[in-house]
C-alpha cells in the first residue's frame, strides 16, 4: 500500500488511493489487487516500523494510510495550508517514503482535526456502531498506545503495574472518568476513520468487480497488544524464523514469538478466527504468509540473532538413547562449538590472540570455548559492539561478527533447552568443521539422522498439525485462501494443500521442483498463483541485470535462444516473461507493479535495484519504495494500458466488465467467489 503514489496522498500510498488503483486495474483488464499487510506496526515509533509484517495489533489498521484531509468536510484554512505544505515536502521532493516524517505529520494534523470534531464524531451513530462491533480489540489497542507513549516503550514488561494485563485495569484506563480519556478517544477516532476509508475503497472495488487480496502475517511483534492481552498464546522465550534458503544462507530470524498452539486449540483458535473475520470486512481473498508455519515453524531461542541454529516445532528430536545405540557417546563434543587453535590462526591471522583474549577461553590444550558473558549470538553482538566503540578491535564490525558467529555456530547437534537428553541436528551440518573432523562412522550416523530429522520422521506429525489449524482459518471467512509455500518445503505440504483446496505460490526464479534453476509457467498446476517476482526478491528488471551467467542460461533454456541476451531487461523481454505467466494454467497471475511498468521504456529510468521492496537478508531493511509515477498519470497512459490489455486478452484471461450493485449487500460481496466457482476467475490477472 505504501508504494502507491497519487496526486492526493501525503507522503505515502493511502487507502483511498485504492480507488484509482482499481480504476487502472479495470481499464487494463486486471481483476485483482493484492496488498502487503496493512495493520498497525507502530512498535518502535521510528522507521523500523516500516516493516509491515511485525504487527503492533493484528486488528488495528496502520495510521500511515489515513487521508487526513478526508477526516472532515470543514477543515480550517490553516490546517488545509499545513497539509498542502506537507504534501509539497513529502511528495514533491522525496522519491521514497520518509516513514518518520510522514507519520509525525499525519498524527499531528489528525490530532488537530480530532480536537475540532471529537464531540460530533464520537456521538455519531456510525461511530457508536463501529465501537460496539470492535470494542473487544479496540479498547486494549487504545490503552496499549497510551501506555506505550506514557512509558516511552512498547515493551510491556517495563510498564510496572500495567505489565500484566487485566480487564479491570483496562476498564479503568479507558473509562470516561480517566484523566487520559481524550487520548484513548483519539486512537478510537483514528481507527474509525481508517476503517471508513478502507471500507469505502473495498466497496468501490466490489462494485467494479475487482477482488482485493490481503496478507495474513505469520507473526506478531514481541511487544504487541496481542502478546500483552494474550500472553498464554505465545512462547515468549522463543523467536520465529526460517532455515537457510534462497533468500538467506544464514536463515532468517523475524523476532516474533512462536505460537502456543496447544493453548490456542482450547477455544478452537478463537484469536485466529477473529483475525480472519476482521480481514473479511475488507478483502475477498488473502495470502497466508509462510503457510509452512502451520505445518511446523522454525523456532529459535530468544538469544539468537541469525536464523541458522534453530529447530522445527513441533518435531521429534533425536534421543540420547538413539545416539548411544549407534555408538555415539561424546555429546559434549557434538554440542560444544568446535573451536581449535589452528582455526583461530587461520581465520584471524595475527589478531587471533586479541580475539581469543576478549571472547574465548581455553578449556583444554588448543581447544577454546566462548566466555560465559558472550556465548550467545545476542550477548556476543553486544560485547563486540562495546569493544569496537572503545576502539579495542581494529577489524570491521560486520566481518568480525560473521567470523565469530561462524565459530559459535560450528556444532553438530543443538541440545534441547528443556530436556538435555534430546538433540536436534544443526541445519547444513555437513558444512561445519565439527562434522568434517568426525570419524567416518560418526559422520555416517549423523548424516543419516540429519536427513531423517529434516525430511522423513516429522511428515505425519506435520500433516496432522496443518489439518488441525488450516481448516479453522479457511472456515472463518468467505475469503479465497492462498498460501505462500516457498522455502524448505516438507513432502506433506503439497498433498495437504491439494486436499484442502489451498492455492499455492510459484515464483519463476524459485522453482519448487528440485534440480531446476527456473520454473516453467506452462507446467504449473491450476491451483497456484504464478508471478515472475514478489516483494521479497528483486524486481524483474533488477534480477535480469544481477547475474550475466544466469541471464544467459535463462535466455537459452527458457526463451530457447542461443543468442546473447541484452544486458538490460527491455520492454520486449519483460513482455515475453509476463506473457509466459498469463498463458500459464495458474488460477491467478499476479505481477508487482514495477514489473508491469517494465513494459514501457519511459518508466525504466530509475535504477532497477532501487525498485526492490524488501531485502530478506537485512532484518533492519527500510520498507520505503514508492512508484515514481502517479496513478492519475497511469490512467492517462493509453499505450501502457493497451499493451497490458493485449497481453491479457491474448492469453484468454479476460471477461466483460460488470459494475456490481453494493446495495445488494452480502450477495454483491459474494460475487467474486461465485465467478471463481463458475470458472471466470480462473482466467484472471492481478497486480500487487
Amino acid at each position: 500500500m505504501f508504494s502507491v503514489r497519487s496526486e492526493a496522498d501525503l507522503g505515502v500510498g493511502e487507502f483511498l488511493d485504492l480507488k484509482l488503483l482499481v480504476d487502472w486495474a479495470v481499464e487494463s483488464g486486471f481483476h485483482l489487487v493484492q496488498l502487503l499487510p496493512i495493520n498497525d506496526t507502530s512498535v518502535h515509533r521510528m522507521w523500523w516500523d516500516s516493516y509491515p509484517y511485525s504487527s503492533l495489533s493484528v486488528f488495528a489498521l496502520h495510521p500511515i494510510y489515513l487521508r487526513v484531509d478526508a477526516l472532515s468536510e470543514d477543515i480550517p484554512e490553516d490546517i488545509e495550508q499545513e497539509i498542502k505544505k506537507a504534501r509539497a515536502q513529502l511528495d514533491g521532493k522525496l522519491q521514497d517514503v520518509d516513514y518518520e516524517a510522514t507519520m509525525a505529520t499525519k498524527l499531528s494534523i489528525a490530532k488537530k482535526v480530532f480536537l475540532l470534531e471529537k464531540d460530533r464524531i464520537l456521538s455519531s451513530e456510525s461511530f457508536q456502531n463501529y465501537f460496539a462491533e470492535n470494542q473487544d480489540w479496540l479498547k486494549p489497542y487504545a490503552a496499549f498506545c497510551f501506555l506505550r507513549d506514557f512509558f516511552e516503550t512498547s515493551d510491556h514488561s517495563q510498564w510496572g503495574c500495567f505489565s500484566k494485563f487485566s480487564k479491570e485495569k483496562l476498564e479503568k484506563l479507558v473509562s470516561k472518568d480517566s484523566f487520559n480519556y481524550e487520548i484513548i478517544c483519539f486512537y478510537y477516532y483514528l481507527q474509525f476513520h481508517l476503517h471508513m476509508q478502507l471500507l469505502e475503497a473495498a466497496e468501490y472495488a466490489k462494485r467494479k468487480g475487482v477482488v482485493l487480496k490481503g496478507d495474513l502475517p505469520i507473526g506478531v511483534s514481541r511487544d504487541s497488544v496481542d502478546t500483552w492481552v494474550y500472553p498464554n498464546l505465545f512462547r515468549m522465550d522463543t523467536s520465529t524464523g526460517a532455515p537457510p534458503d534462497y533468500f538467506d544462507k544464514n536463515g532468517q530470524n523475524w523476532g516474533f514469538p512462536t505460537y502456543n498452539w496447544e493453548e490456542m486449540s482450547k477455544d478452537n483458535y478463537a484469536w485466529w478466527r477473529a483475525r480472519l473475520t476482521q480481514m473479511g470486512k475488507y478483502f475477498t481473498a488473502y495470502r497466508i504468509d509462510h503457510i509452512l508455519g502451520f505445518f511446523r515453524i522454525w523456532e529459535l531461542p530468544d538469544h539468537a540473532v541469525t536464523g541458522l541454529c534453530g529447530k522445527f516445532r513441533p518435531s521429534i528430536p533425536i534421543s540420547q538413547e538413539e545416539l548411544e545405540s549407534e555408538g555415539i557417546w561424546d555429546f559434549d563434543r557434538l554440542c560444544r562449538p568446535y573451536i581449535r587453535l589452528e582455526l583461530l590462526k587461520e581465520k584471524f591471522g595475527d589478531s587471533w590472540t586479541i580475539v581469543a583474549s576478549n571472547f574465548l577461553k581455553e578449556y583444554k590444550k588448543d581447544f577454546y570455548e566462548f566466555k560465559e558473558e558472550c556465548n550467545t549470538e545476542k550477548t556476543l553482538s553486544s560485547k563486540l559492539k562495546l569493544l569496537l566503540e572503545k576502539s579495542m578491535l581494529t577489524e570491521g564490525e560486520e566481518k568480525l561478527r560473521r567470523d565469530l558467529f561462524d565459530l559459535l555456530q560450528d556444532v553438530v547437534f543443538i541440545k534441547d533447552r528443556e530436556d538435555p537428553r534430546k538433540f536436534y541436528p544443526r541445519f547444513n551440518v555437513e558444512d561445519t568443521l565439527s562434522f568434517k573432523d568426525l570419524d567416518q562412522h560418526s559422520k555416517s550416523v549423523v548424516k543419516r539422522m540429519y536427513y531423517d530429522y529434516y525430511f522423513h520422521r516429522q511428515e505425519s506429525m506435520w500433516r496432522q498439525n496443518a489439518l488441525k489449524t488450516l481448516p479453522v482459518l479457511m472456515n472463518a471467512s468467505d475469503m479465497l485462501t492462498c498460501g505462500e509455500d516457498l522455502g524448505l518445503i516438507p513432502a506433506c505440504v503439497a498433498p495437504v494443500m491439494q486436499e484442502l483446496g489451498l492455492i499455492g505460490l510459484r515464483i519463476q526464479r524459485m522453482p519448487s521442483e528440485p534440480g531446476r534453476e527456473f520454473g516453467i509457467p506452462s507446467e504449473y498446476s491450476y491451483m497456484t498463483v504464478c508471478a515472475p517476482s514478489c516483494h521479497d526478491c528483486s524486481t524483474l528488471r533488477a534480477w535480469w541485470e544481477e547475474d550475466e551467467g544466469r541471464r544467459r542460461r535463462f535466455f537459452q533454456h527458457v526463451v530457447g535462444s542461443d543468442e546473447l541476451p541484452p544486458d538490460q531487461c527491455t520492454p520486449e523481454i519483460a513482455y515475453y516473461i509476463l506473457q509466459q505467466h498469463v498463458e500459464s494454467p495458474s488460477m491467478w497471475s499476479i505481477f508487482p507493479l514495477q514489473d508491469l511498468l517494465a513494459l514501457k521504456e519511459e518508466y525504466t529510468t530509475r535504477p532497477a535495484f532501487q525498485e526492490t521492496i524488501n531485502d530478506p537478508t537485512n532484518p533492519r531493511h527500510y520498507w520505503r519504495y514508492r512508484v515514481h509515477v502517479t496513478m492519475e498519470s497511469l490512467l492517462k497512459d493509453n499505450s501502457l494500458i493497451n499493451a497490458i490489455k493485449d497481453l491479457i486478452c491474448g492469453s484468454g484471461r479476460s471477461y466483460p466488465k460488470k459494475e456490481l450493485d453494493t446495495n445488494q449487500g452480502s450477495e454483491a460481496e459474494r460475487v467474486p467467489l461465485e465467478l471463481l466457482e463458475n470458472g471466470a476467475f480462473e482466467t484472471a490477472v492481478a497486480i500487487v
